[in-house]
């Protein structure tokens, strides 16, 4: 936890904070161990950064006296990523290191290769997604959550969502076999598309591609997913 994220709910007036939940007090105690009188970095959700100066800190509460918290959060990379619903236990970490590396638009599509059960997960529920976000958050010392949807139809999000979502960004399907390496250094706004383990079917590619998109590869590695969205997010941008 590189970043206290403090809700809005936790300032209080006067300039003083609290942080009551016993994730955050137990990193505090047993990963900082802090102190009385040390100065933390902390952030407000959707705000700035900033430091604080630890007041109290006891199995119950942490109290901080807040500083100035106007710096602004590291920029978010210029990409919505559309990936195929991971199982559970993968989705948990692709959610946190995405976060991480600064995407700020996740959609989590069904395709064939998804197994239905993967939609009736708790990790979907929306208290677990915001767990993993922030963690992701806290990490990068940044402070603005990521935007989460679920399409649980392919043909609908295609036919239906695709064609705006393409509009004004760069397309680009990844996904083994396609024609064209994957590019580097891009800083236009970006639609990138990764299927499940076992990748799209050909019906799917088809469908992409002929909505607009660009089909791009890794390599002849075949990866598996949280490992190559995070090869894809640093090789793009």
């Amino acid at each position: 936890m590189n970043l206290i994220l403090l809700a809005p709910d936790d300032i209080a007036h006067q300039g003083l904070a609290r942080v009551t939940d016993p994730r955050r007090l137990r990193h505090l105690r047993e990963v900082h161990r802090a102190a009385p009188g040390d100065r933390l970095t902390l952030g407000v959700v959707g705000g700035g950064i900033g430091r604080g100066e630890l007041l109290t800190l006891d199995e119950q509460e942490a109290t901080f006296a807040l500083e100035a918290l106007d710096q602004a959060p590291p920029p978010a990379l210029p990409v919505h990523l559309v990936l195929a619903l991971p199982r559970p236990r993968m989705l948990a970490r692709s959610l946190e290191h995405v976060t991480t590396l600064g995407v700020k638009r996740i959609t989590l599509l069904h395709t064939r290769r998804v197994e239905k059960s993967y939609w009736m997960s708790p990790e979907l529920d929306a208290d677990k997604i915001h767990h993993h976000l922030v963690l992701g958050l806290e990490q990068a010392r940044d402070t603005r959550l990521p935007e989460v949807t679920l399409e649980k139809g392919f043909r609908p999000f295609v036919e239906d969502r695709l064609p705006d979502l393409l509009e004004g960004r760069r397309g680009l399907l990844a996904h083994p076999g396609m024609p064209n390496d994957c590019p580097r250094g891009l800083n236009e706004e970006t639609l990138l598309l990764v299927g499940p383990e076992g990748g799209f079917i050909p019906w799917e590619v088809e469908k992409l591609l002929a909505a607009g998109c660009e089909g791009i590869h890794l390599g002849q590695r075949i990866l598996r997913v949280e490992t190559a969205v995070t090869a894809l997010l640093a090789r793009l941008f």
